[in-house]
């Protein structure tokens, strides 16, 4: 079924879901996968307007994510100006060429500025380029210099000094280590040498897209103890949609509710906004047959623990 086919049919899905209770479970929500800008790749919303639309629907919470530059130096600008409206911000860092690659001088900078996550590289991984060495979603408005292919391994195999020295910071700071766009391979290999060092809090983003994981290896390393992240926009009425809506929940089956999440990982031009994404995404597994507190769970609860967010005081609906 091509990406029209989907997006047709995930808007005859929804259709019958009931907005409000939508609306109730977008309160609290929390997006731990924001592209907003500035940038240079197209954006719809800037980081302030992402916060305003995320404090108009109810989010408590939201992350956002550059590929070549880090936010959260900014943040606490940002609260000055927008801290009334009650939206926890989180900035985190990318480890691209751009941004330094596998530098720990860097990293320390950027936990030290508060950064909440850690991103393995995305756009200049080498599993991202030899993955879509025709074409990349990662489409930028300017041209860079050709990027140096990064891996968190070396020629055995073996997680590299420097990427152990970015794991022990990430230790240290009890941040969150995310693995980009590595290939499931690297993934194993760095999440198991980041437990050895300490690291408790670890999430994959949209795992069956362009990581190569099996619905096994989904399984196995949400046990090890990773937090498996979907992209709503991969399964929604978006122009980055690839797979039927039904294997949304689908996917997170396979992980476990309780091991996964749901990330908006939209802010691009023309699409929908990452408040929009989430509605879509909440409407997309209540019509597949997920209860209100399993969504809850990945829209509030779950995104919430991994970043330090209390849960509210009750939990009930």
């Amino acid at each position: 079924m091509d990406s029209e086919s989907n997006r047709i049919k995930v808007r005859e899905l929804v259709s019958g879901v009931d907005n409000g209770i939508v609306d109730a479970l977008m309160q609290g929500a929390v997006d731990l996968h924001v592209h907003s800008g500035p940038s240079i790749m197209d954006r719809q919303v800037d980081h302030m307007q992402a916060v305003e639309q995320a404090a108009e629907a109810g989010i408590r919470g939201i992350l956002f994510k550059d590929h070549h530059y880090s936010v959260a130096p900014v943040i606490p600008m940002m609260e000055r100006v927008l801290g009334h409206l009650g939206v926890s911000m989180f900035g985190g860092l990318v480890l691209n060429n751009t941004t330094g690659g596998f530098n720990p001088y860097v990293v320390d900078s950027e936990l030290n500025h508060g950064g909440k996550m850690i991103w393995m590289p995305t756009a200049q991984s080498a599993n991202h380029i030899r993955s879509s060495f025709r074409k990349s979603r990662l489409a930028m408005n300017v041209q860079l210099k050709a990027p140096k292919l990064l891996t968190v391994l070396d020629d055995s195999g073996q997680v590299t000094d420097p990427v152990k020295e970015i794991l022990d910071s990430i230790a240290k700071f009890d941040a969150v280590l995310s693995s980009g766009h590595l290939h499931v391979w690297e993934i194993w290999k760095l999440f198991e040498e980041a437990k050895t060092r300490g690291v408790k809090n670890l999430i994959v983003n949209h795992p069956m897209y362009g990581l190569h994981f099996t619905y096994d290896d989904i399984r196995e390393i949400a046990e090890f103890g990773a937090l498996i992240e979907q992209s709503a926009c991969l399964y929604i009425d978006s122009r980055f949609n690839v797979f039927e809506p039904e294997l949304l929940v689908e996917h997170i089956r396979a992980a476990g509710v309780e091991n996964s999440s749901i990330g908006s990982d939209l802010g691009q031009v023309d699409n929908p906004t990452p408040v929009e994404g989430m509605r879509q995404a909440i409407k997309l597994c209540l019509a597949s047959g997920l209860t209100e507190d399993e969504v809850r769970l990945l829209v509030r609860d779950n995104p919430s623990k991994l970043v330090g967010l209390p849960l509210p005081s009750s939990t009930a609906n």
